[in-house]
């Protein structure tokens, strides 16, 4: 069993709980709300940032070619493909993509990127691999369970959001577990064991993550806005 086979053995718990959420659920049945589409959108439009910064931190640790042209092609997935989802959502919602840009994160979507913002700042490239990896890992899983589940044709309000997902994660997920295989070889065991931590608190924001959306999470005092 390779080093990602066994992190996804001692994440199954996880990836399930993600699977029967009820924001997933209601992905698959067509029933989310208004509000939950653009919570969600608002906070993910700020998570993608946050995780394009992340790969150019990894850019900068990185010692070959290969391993440049594997992040700024991840970069580059964001900027122009994982749009088109946000905007299914958007469509359904009957918003525009653009009304949903810049606003404040929600408390589980600021703890994620933090988490990930540390990792990356402190660990190696095979930890900054790992923390990022649950990402694209539960997303295609979510996918590709909704294609065989729902067969979805055009009418299903979020069609191109389950395609998208099921058909277009392989390769972006195969060459994150092939980075942290290769990786994890020549790691010491403490390090192995401070990858393991990341991707399986990565996972659990994972969960967190479409809690807060299907909860329309909020930090618990509002705010004013500062006078400037």
């Amino acid at each position: 069993m390779s080093f990602t086979q066994e992190l996804r053995r001692q994440s199954d718990g996880i990836f399930q709980a993600i699977f029967d959420h009820p924001f997933v659920r209601g992905i698959a049945a067509g029933t989310l709300s208004r509000e939950q589409l653009i919570h969600y959108v608002k906070q993910d439009f700020e998570y993608l940032n946050a995780y394009m910064r992340i790969y150019g931190i990894a850019i900068s640790k990185s010692t070959s070619r290969n391993e440049i042209a594997t992040f700024n092609e991840q970069i580059s997935f964001i900027l122009n493909s994982e749009i088109h989802p946000h905007q299914n959502f958007c469509a359904a919602a009957g918003v525009t993509y653009e009304e949903l840009q810049g606003y404040p994160l929600a408390p589980s979507a600021h703890h994620y990127i933090r988490h990930m913002l540390t990792v990356a700042h402190e660990g190696s490239l095979g930890e900054i691999m790992a923390v990022l990896l649950p990402c694209p890992w539960t997303y295609l899983e979510i996918g590709r369970k909704l294609l065989d589940e729902v067969k979805p044709d055009e009418s299903h309000p979020f069609y191109d959001w389950i395609y998208f997902y099921g058909n277009r994660g392989e390769e972006a997920t195969a060459k994150f577990c092939n980075g942290v295989d290769i990786w994890a070889e020549s790691a010491t065991a403490a390090e192995r064991e401070r990858m393991t931590e990341h991707f399986m608190l990565s996972c659990q924001l994972e969960y967190m993550f479409w809690d807060m959306a299907y909860k329309q999470e909020e930090w618990p005092v509002q705010m004013q806005a500062a006078v400037l």
